[in-house]
């Protein structure tokens, strides 16, 4: 009975942040942060002493992984330039470092977890922030119709 109560009271706690998160086109960050916490424990089923130990590990690796993709993604820009050859050859070589970087992170990251989670729930993980950031998108969607 405990553990549904706790589950309903998060499901609850990500609905409503989502929905008080929207305020003149502006987001919150700190009240989405906490509706994604309370998503992946609930989704994950995380138990409090699992929580305890997943979220500062999953936090170092979420903002390297954000970091390394932001720098991707800025390799990426003036594709519309004249960029000499020499130029393209180090972007796309600095593309695969990061790439190979973040193949390492992520293994490290998944040796890191499987003493705290199974292998299922890391699995399960890998979709979560995805599946986050849709259910974000189609409510803001929602609420813009209204």
């Amino acid at each position: 009975m405990k553990k549904h109560t706790l589950v309903a009271l998060i499901f609850f706690l990500v609905f409503g942040v989502v929905q008080a998160q929207h305020t003149g086109g502006k987001y919150d960050r700190e009240k989405l942060e906490a509706a994604r916490v309370a998503f992946i424990t609930t989704r994950l089923d995380l138990k409090p002493e699992q929580a305890q130990k997943f979220w500062p590990i999953f936090n170092v690796f979420n903002d390297s992984r954000e970091i390394n993709l932001k720098e991707m993604s800025e390799l990426g820009k003036g594709k519309d330039l004249q960029l000499s050859e020499a130029e393209a050859k180090s972007r796309i070589d600095r593309k695969f470092e990061i790439q190979r970087k973040m193949i390492v992170d992520e293994e490290k990251f998944v040796k890191d977890l499987s003493g705290i989670l199974t292998y299922n729930q890391i699995i399960q993980l890998n979709g979560l922030s995805r599946e986050f950031a849709r259910h974000i998108y189609q409510r803001r969607k929602d609420d813009d119709r209204k």
